[in-house]
């Protein structure tokens, strides 16, 4: 049986909530002992890897569904033929451009995605990712999110890390490592949790980005969907007594 002496107190906050993931007062201190004890054990993560702007980009629109070694052959493929800017994606046969990015799957889809993003930006911004970037950031957001297979994570990725936007990006690791350490009831919304983040931190892009890039190392080594490494992991010591695996 659980104890409510066992739970965390921001799990207990939570509960008491009539919405599912609001911050309460104790969460900054929360976050920012979490983000301090990544940090001391991990360094820096200099994420998100990309020669330019218009790559990360890119990569943040093929890492959809697929790993990060994917999605690296599809990039490497789009250089060697000399099409990672805007204007060469955009003047690209599709079908050549599919055959490029087939190693990251889901290639029709994404070759679609990213001829409606140069579309978008040399329409509305005549091409120059100075001009979009320049613009205010909930305007730019809704903008890419009415964009063909732009979701919110992949325009919030576009914002952070290409953008410098201080919006924090929340993916499956962050959900399961808020959910696990009750933070988190099971099933918030995207914006739920973006919000939580965003409410609990300091509006600071490169937090943002550092605080993310070290949540996806411990999600792919640690906080694993099964078989987790918790005692192994930094944030082990935060865990509610009640989510511990049993020895």
């Amino acid at each position: 049986m659980v104890t409510d002496s066992s739970r965390s107190e921001a799990e207990r906050s939570l509960e008491s909530s009539s919405v599912q993931s609001t911050p309460d007062a104790t969460l900054p201190g929360v976050f920012r002992s979490y983000f301090d004890a990544l940090l001391a054990a991990y360094g820096p993560q200099h994420w998100w890897p990309g020669r330019t702007r218009f790559e990360i980009i890119v990569g943040a629109i093929l890492t959809q569904n697929t790993s990060w070694a994917n999605v690296e052959r599809a990039i490497r493929n789009l250089r060697a033929a000399r099409l990672l800017s805007p204007a060469a994606i955009r003047s690209a046969p599709s079908a050549k451009l599919a055959l490029l990015l087939r190693p990251s799957g889901y290639f029709r889809q994404k070759t679609k995605t990213l001829k409606s993003f140069v579309k978008f930006l040399h329409d509305a911004h005549g091409g120059s990712l100075t001009r979009l970037f320049a613009s205010p950031r909930q305007v730019l957001r809704d903008q890419l999110l009415s964009l063909r297979g732009i979701g919110p994570e992949t325009a919030d990725s576009i914002l952070l890390y290409a953008g410098k936007h201080p919006v924090f990006v929340v993916d499956a690791y962050s959900r399961r490592i808020l959910e696990r350490h009750g933070l988190s009831l099971p099933r918030a919304h995207y914006e739920e949790l973006r919000a939580l983040f965003q409410a609990s931190l300091p509006s600071d892009h490169q937090l943002f980005n550092e605080f993310h890039a070290l949540i996806v190392h411990v999600g792919k080594n640690y906080c694993r969907p099964s078989n987790p490494r918790c005692s192994e992991c930094s944030l082990s010591r935060f865990l509610p007594q009640s989510t511990l695996p049993s020895t």
